[in-house]
C-alpha cells in the first residue's frame, strides 16, 4: 500500500553546505554547469495558484504573489531577444503558480506559437483552465498550431487518495475532468507525477498506465517526457554537495543538467522589470539572478556564476537535477 510521505522526519541540512559558491563544505571544488544551448526558455507567469499544496517547492497559493504576473509585452521582449541573438531555442515553457491565473496566458502562448516555437504549459487542469474563455482560447491555439502545443497536467499520484493528500480533497476528480476535456479535444498531453509515495518507478508507471488507459488519454506512460516523475524537493533536507569529481563518480556529464539547456524569466513583486534565473527551481534567491536580459545572463559573472556558467550551490541542484536526474522541459 502506498503511503502518504512523512515530511516531519528528516535529517536537517548541514548549515555548512551550499554557502561558498567556489568550494563545498569540505573544501572541494564546487561543480558548475555552462549553458551549452538555450533549448528551453521558461516563463514564470506568477506564483498565484487556485490551490495550496502540502509541499510546493515554489510555495504557490491563492495568496502568494511574490512573483507577479508577467505581461505579454514583457514575455515578447525575451522572444524578440532570442531572434536578435540567434539562439537556437525550440521551446517556450510556461509555469507558475497556475499559469491560467494570469490573464495574459493565452496571448503569450499564441505569440510564442506564431513565432514557430513549441509551447509547453504546466497546469493543474482545474478551474482556471476550465473557464469557458480559456477553453475557447485553447481550442483556437490547437486548431492553429496543432501538436506544437503540449499541456502538461500536474497529477501527483495515479490514485485519488494520494493525489488529494497533496492537493486537497476533491482535486483529483476536478483535474481528471480537465484532462478528459483536453483528451476529448485532441490536445497533445503529458503528465507530471511525484516520486514520494514509496513505490518504485516501474510501479508508478504501471499505475499511471492503467489510469491513462481507463480515461483514454493519449499519453505513453513509459516515455519519460510524456510522464515525468519528479524527485521530491525540500531545501531543509540534507543532501550531498556536488563537486567537480562527482561527474566521473556518478558517470554524468554537466550537459545532462537542466541549466545546461534552459533559463527562466521571473518578475518579482514590485520589481520594475523581469530578470533571468538559471532554472525553474530557484525563483526566490536573489543571488541566482543573472540579469534583466538573456544577453546579460550569458555573461553573468561573480557570486553564483562564472562567465555565464552556474555554480551548483543550492540543495535543489544536487537533489533534483544531479542525483535525482530531474528535468522540466518536454524532451
Amino acid at each position: 500500500m502506498n503511503q502518504i510521505p512523512d515530511r516531519a522526519s528528516f535529517t536537517p541540512l548541514d548549515r555548512r553546505k551550499f554557502r561558498d559558491p567556489a568550494v563545498t563544505a569540505d573544501g572541494a571544488a564546487r561543480a558548475e554547469v555552462a549553458l551549452e544551448r538555450l533549448d528551453t526558455l521558461w516563463i514564470n507567469t506568477g506564483t498565484l495558484c487556485n490551490i495550496t499544496c502540502a509541499n510546493c517547492y515554489i510555495e504557490s497559493s491563492p495568496t502568494n504573489d511574490r512573483l507577479a504576473y508577467i505581461s505579454a509585452a514583457e514575455a515578447a521582449a525575451y522572444l524578440d531577444e532570442i531572434a536578435q541573438l540567434g539562439l537556437a531555442t525550440a521551446e517556450i515553457a510556461f509555469t507558475g503558480g497556475e499559469p491560467f491565473m494570469n490573464p495574459a496566458m493565452l496571448d503569450m502562448a499564441e505569440d510564442a506559437l506564431a513565432r514557430g516555437f513549441r509551447v509547453l504549459i504546466l497546469t493543474n487542469a482545474m478551474q482556471p483552465m476550465q473557464r469557458k474563455r480559456v477553453k475557447a482560447g485553447l481550442l483556437r491555439l490547437r486548431e492553429r498550431h496543432g501538436e506544437r502545443l503540449t499541456m502538461r497536467i500536474s497529477l501527483d499520484h495515479h490514485s485519488r487518495e494520494l493525489h488529494d493528500a497533496e492537493r486537497g480533497r476533491g482535486g483529483f476528480d476536478i483535474t481528471l475532468a480537465g484532462a478528459d476535456w483536453l483528451a476529448t479535444n485532441g490536445f497533445r498531453m503529458a503528465v507530471a507525477g511525484r516520486s514520494c509515495w514509496g513505490e518504485s518507478e516501474p510501479q508508478a508507471r504501471a499505475g499511471y498506465r492503467d489510469l491513462f488507459e481507463q480515461r483514454g488519454w493519449p499519453i505513453d506512460a513509459d516515455d519519460p517526457a510524456s510522464l515525468v516523475i519528479f524527485p521530491e524537493m525540500d531545501a531543509r533536507v540534507d543532501v550531498p554537495e556536488i563537486t567537480t569529481a562527482c561527474w566521473d563518480i556518478l558517470g554524468l556529464q554537466p550537459a545532462s543538467v537542466m541549466c545546461a539547456s534552459s533559463r527562466m524569466v521571473i518578475k518579482r513583486k514590485g520589481a520594475p522589470a523581469p530578470v533571468v534565473v538559471p532554472c525553474t527551481l530557484l525563483p526566490y534567491d536573489a543571488a541566482f539572478e543573472m540579469g534583466a536580459t538573456l544577453e546579460a545572463s550569458l555573461k553573468a559573472d561573480g557570486g553564483m556564476f562564472r562567465a555565464g556558467a552556474v555554480k551548483l550551490c543550492h540543495p535543489h541542484c544536487a537533489k533534483f537535477c544531479v542525483l535525482g536526474g530531474g528535468a522540466c522541459s518536454a524532451g
